[in-house]
């Protein structure tokens, strides 16, 4: 019994506490490499983070001019109400036919001039028939001036009074 007393007299060993720190050591830089690997891109979206580095180019605008045609009052049909659509709008060109779109401009202005006093109220008042119209107008534009040399017709302003 003297051996057993004397063991129990003796303190407990702790434990080291090393296996401890080592294990949380190990955990961070673990915990760093996974961080940096897929930061860096290595795996789980390489293909994005390249994509993201990869700056856009940036397209120059398009060689276009603007040319502008002359603002309208138009009397629409009778029985309208002695109602006026006021109608103005620039015509999108390529630089190169600037000259020449302005020369037919005149044309241009009978011809919407035309389309816009046969239109009745019904259609002018519906707030979706503006896109027909518009497509209409361009349409009969482009055939005046020739195929290529207007591309498109922006509205500035389109109200009746």
């Amino acid at each position: 019994m003297t051996e057993t007393a004397a063991e129990t007299d003796e303190p407990p060993k702790k434990a080291s506490k090393l296996p401890l720190i080592l294990g949380v050591v190990l955990a961070l830089i673990g915990a760093g490499g996974g961080f940096y690997a897929t930061f860096s891109g290595l795996f789980l979206g390489s293909e994005s983070h390249a994509e993201e580095e990869a700056k856009p180019e940036i397209e120059g605008l398009p060689d276009v001019a603007f040319v502008p045609v002359e603002p309208m009052v138009v009397s629409l049909i009778p029985g309208a109400g002695n109602q006026h659509l006021r109608f103005r709008a620039n015509l999108e060109v390529p630089s190169q036919y600037q000259e020449d779109v302005t020369l037919l401009l005149p044309r241009v202005v009978d011809v919407l001039n035309g389309y816009l006093r046969a239109l009745e109220l019904r259609d002018l008042q519906n707030p979706s028939s503006l896109t027909r119209l518009r497509a209409q107008m361009l349409r009969r534009i482009q055939i005046v001036t020739g195929e290529g040399r207007v591309s498109d017709l922006l509205i500035m302003e389109f109200v009746l009074n």
